[in-house]
């Protein structure tokens, strides 16, 4: 009986993800057995953890938080979208020897937000809140739909600035402090800082949003995160978390690793059951 391929998500922490049982609809649906487990590694192991995985027949592994950018150094090889964010949280194998990364996470937001949510983003303004590995993942994809601008809002302003100026060749940023951010009001605002993990919200000023703006978590809950409660709370009508990001990144992993892409529409489905 042959060894059934064996995936991972490499994060720290991990026990909050829903990543083993997405993967796991995605490969009953496509009748493609695969044993997906999560690696809680802390940082300063993850290099020599990620490498003995794959050398020990590993097929394919994704990273989250706080890992994507020295995975982005792991590798041998990086598809155009990974090489442009500079992050990665997509491993997967190709011909033996080369470990290839790829960055899956803007076309997934994308996805979520446009096919799913509705959201319209060409000539929109746009607030990103950090500056992390988050953020670099999403920014082109962003920029590709055509917004009148994107703003990078960081605590550090020196890594906003940064950020913004490796992407500034694919349309108009700005970039400034949270308390910066203020100074507008923003049609979406989207949140790619982790500080939810710890029930925290960024430091942002009320007056970013009005009524009709959206906003979107890239982080989730099985309850409202604590961004989307600090939207509803000021008046936001729509304010969303990263439900259906999450999904369609992993279908677009699930695409590399297997050379199919999964329907997203019933995953998404039990998902929205089990955390309603």
């Amino acid at each position: 009986m042959p060894e059934i391929d064996r995936y991972v998500l490499f994060g720290h922490p991990v026990s909050h993800s829903w990543s083993p049982f997405i993967h796991g609809l995605f490969a009953r649906e496509l009748g493609q057995p695969l044993d997906y487990q999560l690696v809680d590694v802390a940082p300063e192991r993850f290099r020599s953890v990620a490498l003995e995985f794959f050398a020990g027949g590993g097929c394919g592994a994704n990273v989250t938080v706080p890992h994507k950018l020295a995975a982005a150094e792991l590798t041998n090889g990086l598809t155009p979208r990974a090489q442009r964010a500079g992050a990665v949280n997509t491993l997967a194998i190709r011909g033996g020897s080369v470990l290839l990364g790829d960055n899956t996470d803007g076309t997934g937001l994308v996805a979520d937000m446009k096919g799913n949510l509705g959201i319209k983003l060409k000539g929109r303004k746009l607030l990103v809140l950090g500056a992390g590995g988050a953020a670099r993942g999403v920014l082109a994809p962003l920029l590709g739909e055509g917004p009148d601008v994107v703003m990078i809002a960081n605590r550090t302003v020196s890594r906003a600035t940064e950020l913004a100026k490796a992407f500034e060749d694919l349309g108009n940023l700005a970039s400034g402090s949270f308390e910066d951010a203020g100074e507008s009001d923003w049609d979406v605002v989207i949140n790619a800082t982790s500080t939810g993990l710890s029930g925290q919200v960024p430091p942002v000023p009320e007056s970013i949003v009005r009524p009709d703006s959206i906003c979107y978590d890239m982080s989730y809950s099985r309850n409202d995160t604590p961004f989307q409660r600090w939207a509803t709370a000021r008046g936001v009508q729509r304010a969303y978390q990263g439900w259906g990001m999450l999904v369609e990144q992993a279908a677009e992993a699930y695409l590399l690793w297997r050379g199919v892409r999964p329907d997203t529409g019933p995953v998404r489905g039990a998902l929205a059951t089990l955390s309603a």
